[in-house]
């Protein structure tokens, strides 16, 4: 065998690889669904690099860790492919393209506001967002739902959490448990989730990659100590150099303990962002936050980028002997290294345990459950971005234990309906790629601006 075979054992070469990451990367727009759905559409449909339940089986580990899945997912999918280079090449092409766009973004926003030709270019891409959301919610139901009961489990969960505000966590918990104890019951309910074989979907054997053992362990251990040196030895020089009171240390303790505790990927957490940043911190106003979430939903990459954002308007008002713009460059930069690193960290301590329990029918159950849960809960995020895109205000209907999201319907916002429906054909009727889909809506956005649309 030669050294080239050796390094390629299943002929998905790393240049390819790597290319393949950064259109991934580029075209990771829509939030953790629409990011999933492009990786799914370039490795499994159209590389065949990936089988559909290896995807789905490294998809669902993703989904129970804390921090952005979508960006874990190209870190595990990586390291599959090429080991622990793999990995880490994967999960920084998945972030770098939004993180110097929105940093960018973040520079004209402090610079210049929210011109009117910004707002107008806004206003095209939400709708075009919105209707990739939309696919994407289509797209992992017809994997992940091949039967009746994995889609009463979708079903239940989007009404746990779109009508009972029933944490993520919880949700996730509960789908688990019933996959892990039909399965061992003997019920063929969640075995296999019913995706693969049920959808035709690309057996693993078929894949390039094969349906044999991932990489050993032991030097993704080795990478994932160093990598805990890297995320926490910032955050300890900061805290004992500059003291509590800087805003540089608050950041980094405070993102650091977030990459901890973030269940439930980017929506999950940013209402717990949103609390510290905006009421305890006071780095930023709300209205501020909620513009730095809309950049972030048009930025490629993962949504939790809107922390980047944050790091950037906290250091620029805050920058101690440093000049504001230098401060507010160093303030995101430490913000997302805080935020990103620890995905790395737990991919590579748990990614090769997980290849190890591919076969294991009950975890097979559980996170097949979990998959479906997640279904749920990503149409619940389609239909709450649905409202605030068409709507100008939304409020919460609240009685008998409920409490549902209802907007004012006098604030309907005619244009944003046609743009929306506009986008939605677009996509799921005339098949718009997403660049296409994203660029022509934001012209549109920005005619409506020119005619003086948006007041």
């Amino acid at each position: 065998m030669t050294d080239a075979a050796a390094r390629r054992p299943h002929g998905i070469g790393f240049g390819e690889a790597a290319a393949a990451w950064g259109r991934v990367a580029l075209l990771s727009f829509g939030g953790p669904a629409g990011q999933i759905a492009v990786m799914h559409r370039i490795l499994v449909e159209e590389k065949r690099w990936i089988g559909e339940r290896r995807f789905l089986h490294a998809l669902n580990f993703c989904m129970l860790l804390p921090g952005p899945e979508a960006h874990q997912l190209t870190i595990y999918l990586g390291w599959l492919m090429h080991g622990v280079r793999g990995g880490l090449v994967a999960g920084t092409l998945f972030v770098l393209p939004g993180f110097a766009v929105m940093m960018a973004l973040s520079a004209l926003y402090v610079g210049y506001g929210s011109s009117g030709a910004v707002a107008g270019l806004f206003f095209g891409l939400k709708a075009a967002v919105l209707a990739i959301v939309l696919d994407a919610v289509v797209r992992i139901g017809r994997r992940a739902l091949g039967n009746g009961a994995l889609k009463a489990v979708a079903a239940a969960s989007f009404l746990a959490i779109f009508a009972f505000g029933v944490p993520f966590p919880l949700i996730v918990l509960a789908a688990g448990s019933i996959g892990w104890a039909a399965t061992t019951a003997g019920s063929p309910l969640f075995r296999g989730g019913g995706h693969a074989g049920a959808h035709g979907g690309l057996a693993d054997a078929d894949s390039l990659l094969g349906a044999g053992d991932g990489p050993g362990g032991r030097g993704a251990t080795r990478a994932a100590l160093g990598l805990l040196v890297l995320w926490l030895a910032p955050v300890a020089l900061l805290s004992v150099a500059a003291g509590p009171d800087d805003v540089f240390a608050q950041m980094a303790q405070f993102f650091s303990w977030m990459a901890v505790v973030s269940f439930g990927g980017a929506y999950a957490v940013l209402g717990y962002v949103a609390q510290e940043a905006v009421q305890v911190r006071q780095w930023l106003t709300p209205g501020e936050m909620l513009d730095g979430l809309g950049l972030a939903e048009t930025t490629p990459g993962p949504l939790i980028l809107v922390v980047q954002f944050v790091g950037f308007l906290a250091a620029f008002r805050a920058p101690g002997a440093l000049d504001p713009w230098l401060a507010a460059v160093l303030g995101a930069t430490l913000v997302a290294w805080v935020t990103f690193v620890p995905s790395f960290l737990w991919i590579f301590l748990g990614a090769p345990h997980i290849e190890r329990l591919r076969g294991n029918p009950a975890l097979g159950g559980a996170l097949a459950a979990i998959t479906a849960a997640v279904v749920g809960v990503i149409l619940n995020l389609a239909l709450w971005f649905a409202l605030h895109v068409i709507f100008a205000r939304v409020g919460t209907w609240s009685e008998f234990g409920l409490s549902v999201p209802l907007p004012e319907l006098a604030s309907l916002d005619p244009a944003a309906l046609a743009l929306t429906a506009a986008a939605v054909l677009a996509m799921f009727r005339w098949r718009f790629g997403m660049g296409p889909l994203l660029a022509i809506w934001s012209a549109l956005g920005l005619g409506w601006w020119a005619l003086g649309g948006l007041g």
